[in-house]
């Protein structure tokens, strides 16, 4: 049997997985085997207790080209069955993940930001949404997401001009979260995940999620939905732990549970 070449690389490092993104020969550009690769790689994210938070970037200070051309040239899809496009796009990590930028996130490397929690870029990293340009739609839910996380006009502009943005003009913005120095956006964001690794993980997942999924409730049913997120963070091991060491006045010791 011919052995798949591995196109993303998972790397532990304490309780953060770094999730890299290495095809360089092709700008990073996902094609099907990368968004099967990518998939697994965020399974094993949210099925790992120790794992607590997830990085995404890309090799070769590049995120991502968006989509792999060639193979869509060719017939070729880069949406998984269970978490879509680029097996993210759908369904992210039911986890934390930053997104740590370098170079281009354009296409679909955007939408795949997009899919993150947070974004750290450096200084001088660039986004866009080029697909009119080719008389494509973004369909990688850059369209429903991108006005939730910047100006409604500013969204339009990109998607209808496909003109590209600077990491510091988004950071002006509040999409980028932190900048970096070039080459420093995966240490920057590790040093942004210990901030968030600090805290309950249990609690981290709830907040996190109930916040994903509030995009999809009114303000009604959203009261009573949250509660069946929270209430197993309210219920853990953890949240017990976090009460006895503020009793006692020291660090608490976190189990995932």
């Amino acid at each position: 049997m011919e052995r798949q070449t591995q196109k993303v690389i998972c790397e532990r490092r304490g309780h953060a997985l770094i999730i890299t993104i290495d095809r360089p020969e092709a700008r990073n550009a996902v094609d099907y085997e990368t968004s099967l690769q990518m998939e697994a790689a965020l399974d094993a994210l949210d099925a790992d207790p120790e794992l607590r938070v997830g990085i995404i970037t890309g090799s070769n200070k590049i995120f991502s080209a968006g989509a792999d051309l060639k193979a869509a040239a060719k017939g070729e899809s880069s949406i998984t069955e269970r978490r879509g496009g680029f097996g993210a796009f759908a369904r992210p990590s039911l986890k934390p993940t930053i997104a740590a930028v370098e170079g281009f996130a354009v296409g679909g490397g955007f939408e795949l930001c997009l899919s993150c929690d947070l974004v750290v870029a450096a200084r001088s990293a660039k986004f866009g949404l080029p697909e009119v340009r080719h008389n494509v739609v973004a369909v990688g839910g850059a369209l429903f997401r991108l006005p939730k996380r910047i100006p409604y006009n500013v969204a339009m502009e990109m998607a209808i001009t496909g003109l590209f943005r600077t990491a510091e003009d988004l950071h002006a913005l509040g999409f980028v979260n932190r900048l970096a120095e070039e080459g420093q956006a995966l240490s920057v964001a590790l040093s942004f995940a210990e901030e968030v690794l600090v805290n309950g993980p249990t609690a981290v997942w709830a907040s996190r999620e109930i916040m994903f999924q509030s995009n999809n409730w009114t303000d009604e049913a959203a009261w009573s939905e949250q509660w069946k997120i929270a209430r197993v963070a309210l219920d853990s091991e953890d949240a017990k732990e976090g009460l006895r060491a503020f009793a006692e006045k020291r660090k608490p010791h976190w189990k995932g549970r």
